[in-house]
Parts: structure tokens; C-alpha cells; sequence
């Protein structure tokens, strides 16, 4: 596919095509560049290659390779599973879907195995069943549609922010007030594409509920309510109130926390929904992991508790 269009700014090439091309990162910019898909008057240029007025950009954007899906035998902590749907705790470390860089090992990979042909195919062939998603080192409850009766009517729940979602994580610093409200468009970081934050000119509305469980001085401990669902919300919203997650590679401070974390301390622990078919609440528990009680333990000892 060719693009061409007029321009009359003055900056740097990848920059501008990157805040323009909402589906392309800088880096992606500049790979097309390297490679001579993007042409500027017709002739290749790097990425440092100053617009003018009336320049003229030819994008051509080379056809995407199709991710082929294999089911694995991959085992699933199952909570729940009827012929609608089936919930499970997804481990730290597992992506919820393939996509560049993780083909395989997904949990859409596991469900596939499990599940053999009935999932949903709202999401398209990458992301059957897939409703909802939780970051890679995010771990916890997440409920997988069978069918697309199930899918539709699990989207509008949250379409209507009527799930019922709450996380447990532990922050850097002390949060003073026991309980607060984040309301605050999120979007994507516009001078790091490949990272949201909390943007007031393109973001999404966002609202994050936060209570304290605990205090330790330099952490605290607390629980997050979703209203709304928007990509690394919770992390984003607590790094812009500096309280951010520790362990949190994307949005934490430079000065890591002494603990072992492997990502952000966050975990899905709560999810509640109406069934699609029975129209009962179904609410679902779990435990926190291993690793989150570990770092309690030691932060409670330090407190001398």
C-alpha cells in the first residue's frame, strides 16, 4: 500500500511519521526507512532527514506475516469451565495472545489444546476466545468466551464497566489518604510510542479506584478497582501519582526495589460477571502468588511486625 500526502512542518522524519502513524512505533518508522519503503521527493533518506515545506512521502508498508497458531499442551490452573466459558490464573511471565516475538507459549496457545475448536471468533484468528487481556507480568483471573454468544455479552459488561475487577499490587513511597480516585485520560506516551501515559489531548478516559491495605514507610501495600479498562492502566495511573509499582520495568523509577519480582507487583485477584447464559453473578477468588507474600513477609519484618 502506497500513502502520499503534503506536509508543511519542519522536523525530523521519524518523528513525524511516528506521531502520525498511530500503528507504527519510531522504531518501525525507521526500520522502513533503512529499508527504502519510505521515500521522501521519490528518494530514500535516514531517519534524521529534515521535512521541508511541500515534501512529499511515499509510505509503503510491506504485508504483515500471518502468525500460524498451534495448539499446546500447555497445563492451565482452571477456576471455572462450562460449555460458555472457562476461567483461569494466568502465571507472570505467560502473554495472553501471540504476537511478534511470542508465537508460542501464549495463553491462546493453551486454550487451544484445551479448549480444541470452541472459542469465540470475535477477536479474529490470532485472539480466539480472548475477552480481556492482562500484561505479561501481570498475573491472575481472566475469563476466556467459548462461543460468541458468551463474547458479546462478557464485552458489554465491560463495555458498561459493570465487571467487577480488583487488583492487589505494592507501590513505591506512602500514599498518604487511605483511599483515592484517579481519573485521567490515558493514550499513548508521545514521545515513547511503545509506552501510555497519562495524555490529556488524545487519551481515553480512565478512572482507577486505590485503597491501602498497608503501609511500610517506603511501600505501600494496596488494592485497585478498574472502571475502566485501558491498556497498563493501573500501572500508569500509580507512576503518574508517583506511587509506582515496584518491580515495573516500563513506568518504575531507576532505583529498583530489593525484591524479586519479575516484572510489576501486580496480580488480578478478584473478578466478578454475570453469567451470559444463567445470568447468575459469578464472582472468583484466588490467592496471591507466592512471590507477593514473600515480599510482604519481609516488609512486615522489617516493620517489626
Amino acid at each position: 500500500m502506497i500513502i502520499k500526502f503534503e506536509l508543511d512542518e519542519t522536523t525530523r522524519i521519524d518523528s513525524f511519521l511516528s506521531e502520525k502513524l498511530a500503528e507504527m512505533s519510531r522504531a518501525g518508522v525507521q526500520k522502513l526507512l533503512k529499508s527504502g519503503d519510505i521515500l521522501v521527493n521519490g528518494n530514500a533518506v535516514k531517519a534524521n532527514y529534515k521535512l521541508k515545506m511541500n515534501d512529499e512521502i511515499s509510505i509503503s508498508i510491506p504485508e504483515s506475516k500471518e502468525v500460524e497458531l498451534v495448539a499446546e499442551n500447555i497445563p492451565l490452573d482452571i477456576l471455572f469451565e462450562d460449555d460458555d466459558l472457562l476461567v483461569v490464573n494466568k502465571p507472570k511471565r505467560m502473554v495472553v495472545h501471540p504476537a511478534a516475538g511470542h508465537e508460542s507459549g501464549t495463553l491462546v496457545n493453551a486454550i487451544m489444546y484445551h479448549c480444541k475448536e470452541k472459542l469465540s471468533g470475535i477477536n479474529g484468528e490470532i485472539r480466539p476466545g480472548i475477552v480481556h487481556r492482562i500484561d505479561k507480568d501481570t498475573s491472575g483471573i481472566l475469563v476466556v468466551a467459548k462461543n460468541d454468544f458468551t463474547h458479546n455479552h462478557l464485552s458489554e459488561q465491560f463495555k458498561e464497566h459493570s465487571i467487577l475487577r480488583r487488583y492487589h499490587a505494592i507501590c513505591h513511597n506512602n500514599i498518604k489518604e487511605d483511599k483515592i480516585s484517579i481519573s485521567a485520560p490515558i493514550g499513548r506516551n508521545p514521545n515513547d510510542r511503545k509506552k501510555m501515559a497519562v495524555n490529556y489531548h488524545r487519551g481515553k478516559e480512565a478512572t482507577t479506584h486505590v485503597s491501602v491495605v498497608e503501609r511500610f514507610g517506603e511501600y505501600t501495600y494496596v488494592t485497585a478497582s478498574l472502571e475502566t479498562g485501558r491498556t497498563h492502566q493501573i500501572r500508569v495511573h500509580m507512576a503518574d501519582k508517583k506511587v509506582p509499582l515496584i518491580g515495573d520495568e516500563v513506568y518504575g523509577p531507576k532505583k529498583k526495589a530489593p525484591f524479586k519480582t519479575n516484572g510489576q507487583c501486580l496480580h488480578a485477584k478478584i473478578l466478578g460477571f454475570i453469567h451470559p447464559r444463567t445470568e447468575e453473578f459469578m464472582k472468583f477468588e484466588i490467592d496471591l502468588p507466592e512471590y507477593f507474600i514473600k515480599i510482604l513477609n519481609k516488609l512486615r519484618n522489617d516493620k517489626g511486625e
